[in-house]
């Protein structure tokens, strides 16, 4: 294989890394009621991460922490008997990678979060999420992650008892 076809592999192979890393990330973050889950969720990240929420209301809400350890200690902050999360589950959709011209991998994706809390009511979320990826021996990992604030409201419930409706059997 030549050079141009090894880095062109190589780049496919971090953007299918980028992906999976990110699935993981949300799907962590959709079970965050362990300390191993909140573990799990700082090895995602380099040591020296930023993760940080950006406009309003998430710079003032979710803050910027540096490095994998305030990473890990932000997330710890979610885990609470009763879990703080009754049910979350993360949509992403629109993705776009890209490869920098300083050889950085870089992804956008808008994500839509349902989110129902145990000490009551629920959420629907929108946000852009921007990520800043670095391939590490380990395999990928995330170096930057923002999210800005799309929309955010309250909403009834998320799950309720009514019948499904389907088509009568014939």
């Amino acid at each position: 294989m030549n050079s141009p076809d090894a880095q062109r592999l190589q780049q496919l192979e971090d953007q299918q890394a980028a992906r999976v890393c990110i699935s993981q990330y949300m799907w962590l973050c959709d079970k965050l009621d362990t300390a191993e889950t909140v573990q799990a969720i700082g090895e995602l990240f380099t040591a020296d991460a930023c993760w940080e929420g950006v406009g309003e209301p998430y710079a003032a809400r979710l803050g910027r922490h540096l490095g994998r350890e305030a990473i890990v200690a932000m997330m710890a902050g979610y885990v609470r008997t009763p879990a703080h999360f009754a049910m979350n589950a993360h949509f992403l959709c629109s993705e776009a990678l890209s490869q920098q011209p300083d050889g950085k991998l870089c992804g956008r994706w808008l994500m839509l979060q349902t989110s129902e809390f145990s000490a009551g009511g629920a959420h629907l979320n929108a946000a852009e999420i921007n990520v800043e990826f670095c391939r590490e021996a380990s395999g990928m990992r995330i170096h930057r992650f923002t999210t800005r604030n799309l929309f955010s409201r309250p909403v009834n419930h998320w799950h309720a008892a009514d019948e499904l409706p389907v088509p009568d059997k014939k």
